[in-house]
């Protein structure tokens, strides 16, 4: 007999689900425990504490139904419908890059520089490029009350998700989002006090080798032949964005750390231009400072 028909309870559900994880997951127990219990719409500690509580035909059903799409390949956020960030939840589908815990250090980042603006600046504007589920700009419009929030990307399908996650996650209408190839229109002549962006950044060789590339949005993740193409296009024309005592925070893949900061500091020269690294202690962030005696282009 198929031994998931004889699967009732809780504790089976999850020796089960955890077993078939194992070829897919570094944390296949752990992320049988999440599916579970978004599936049953309970905390992970309510299954832990409940091992004998029995399944419903309709909750084994769709227990089985998810377990397969991860079991398949299918990543774990897509098949929730959500993902946290930032001590947030977020609604995440195929249109969107699915949130990485090392992009919160840009958020890490912006929010004690932005505080420390707030003492002497209370009409601090930040500019999110490439916005994507919305995370970052919501992230920080969520911490920092006050702060206009201008979101841009090129994707209007993942613009309706970001739109719908700052709707759910905030209180008021904090963050503008506006479709673009990275840069709102120049003839707004906007000037922002922050520049933060995720672009994409995976070189097409190395792309081509990764499990994100069957399911998350190619226009999140290619970065052209190096990985730098978007980044480049980027880094020379943000200086017309900036503040002359601005801030720039971008994420970039490991191994462009040298490369990207030379691309920093070729469009702004004379700026403080630093390498930040990531809990694992790769390169992670190039951010830039500027002065008010800087001439911005």
């Amino acid at each position: 007999m198929d031994t998931r028909e004889q699967m009732t309870s809780i504790q089976a559900a999850l020796q089960e689900g955890t077993r078939r994880l194992k070829g897919v997951s570094d944390t296949p127990g752990l992320d049988a425990q999440v599916l579970l219990a978004s599936l049953l719409g309970k905390p992970r500690a309510w299954l832990l504490a409940h091992p004998e509580a029995q399944l419903d035909p309709g909750a084994t059903a769709a227990w089985q139904a998810s377990l397969a799409r991860v079991e398949a390949g299918e990543p774990l956020p897509y098949v929730l419908g959500k993902w946290e960030f930032f001590n947030l939840e977020f609604e995440v589908t195929p249109q969107v890059l699915i949130p990485r815990p090392e992009t919160e250090l840009l958020v890490e980042c912006a929010i004690p520089w932005l505080k420390s603006r707030q003492q002497t600046d209370q009409h601090l504007r930040v500019l999110d490029v490439g916005t994507g589920s919305g995370c970052i700009a919501i992230a920080l419009a969520a911490n920092l009350p006050g702060i206009e929030v201008v979101a841009t990307d090129i994707s209007p399908a993942a613009l309706e998700v970001a739109r719908c996650n700052a709707g759910c996650l905030l209180p008021s209408t904090a963050i503008t989002f506006l479709e673009a190839d990275l840069f709102p229109n120049p003839g707004l002549q906007q000037k922002f006090d922050l520049v933060i962006a995720n672009l994409p950044y995976i070189p097409d060789r190395l792309l081509k080798t990764l499990p994100v590339s069957r399911h998350e949005p190619m226009v999140a993740l290619a970065g052209g032949s190096d990985g730098l193409a978007v980044i480049r296009r980027f880094l020379a024309k943000v200086p017309g964005y900036l503040e002359q005592d601005g801030l720039l925070l971008l994420e970039i893949e490991a191994s462009q750390g040298e490369a990207a900061s030379l691309l920093a500091q070729e469009n702004f020269p004379g700026a403080e231009v630093q390498l930040l690294q990531d809990l694992s202690g790769r390169d992670r962030l190039v951010e830039v400072h500027l002065h008010p005696c800087e001439v911005v282009r």
